[in-house]
């Protein structure tokens, strides 16, 4: 892979920032964001002096374009903000909901928008977004995080149409158990799920982070959605 720099937006917490610490352990350079400038330098730090964090919040993307103008050449980059909503149809948070799309569908994109620039246009350079079950598995109050995650599935092929030779492509983590948010659930939360997979275990954050370096890296997969969950609910 040789030394490259890679670019992490939302990487101070949970999956992204595991994969920002497995990214220089490899020996490469990553470009970690958070919203808050303080936490973001802090992380960075804590991973060494391959790293460097990046205040950005993609929540409001009119002032992405200026938070990266720091940032130099890019070789990968991995859009894995989140934000955790429970909406419905029937007691609708317009807010909240305005939000949450503009977060992913929009923030996403104008992420990419602003760093065409810097981006290698090669086949060697992947963009990975993050999107979710949620899309194939709704569960009640999850009307804009599964309506989202399915415009993430469509974003993934007109940017990899867009972009090419830059390849795009999509992860969609199922239930990952070993997560903050998953992992601080009270005891038993967690077995109804298990129990439906074929191993009885999920998804890690390990599989994640071992999944979007290959969506990073392998030149020959572009345009992909991949599910990472254990087979989840095939059971």
């Amino acid at each position: 892979m040789g030394d490259r720099t890679f670019v992490v937006v939302g990487g101070t917490s949970g999956i992204g920032l595991e994969l920002a610490k497995d990214i220089v352990s490899d020996g490469h350079r990553v470009v970690l964001t958070g919203r808050d400038q303080a936490k973001t330098e802090e992380v960075a730090t804590s991973i060494g002096d391959r790293a460097t964090g990046v205040a950005l919040d993609i929540s409001e993307p009119k002032g992405i374009a200026g938070q990266l103008a720091s940032i130099g050449p890019v070789h990968g980059l991995v859009l894995a903000a989140i934000e955790r909503d429970a909406n419905t149809a029937r007691d609708y948070d317009i807010e909240r909901a305005i939000r949450l799309v503009t977060l992913k569908l929009v923030g996403y994109t104008e992420v990419v928008h602003a760093l065409l620039d810097r981006l290698e246009p090669s086949g060697e350079t992947g963009i990975v977004l993050f999107g979710g079950r949620a899309k194939d598995a709704p569960y009640p109050g999850s009307t804009t995080v599964s309506t989202i995650n399915g415009g993430v599935a469509g974003m993934v092929k007109t940017l990899a149409l867009e972009l090419a030779p830059i390849r795009v492509n999509a992860i969609h983590p199922g239930i990952i158990g070993d997560s903050p948010f998953w992992s601080e659930k009270p005891a038993g939360v967690l077995d109804g799920y298990e129990s439906r997979t074929p191993g009885g275990a999920l998804a890690t954050m390990a599989d994640i982070v071992d999944a979007t370096k290959f969506l990073l890296n392998n030149r020959g997969v572009s345009a992909t959605n991949l599910y990472v969950d254990r087979g989840w609910r095939i059971t």
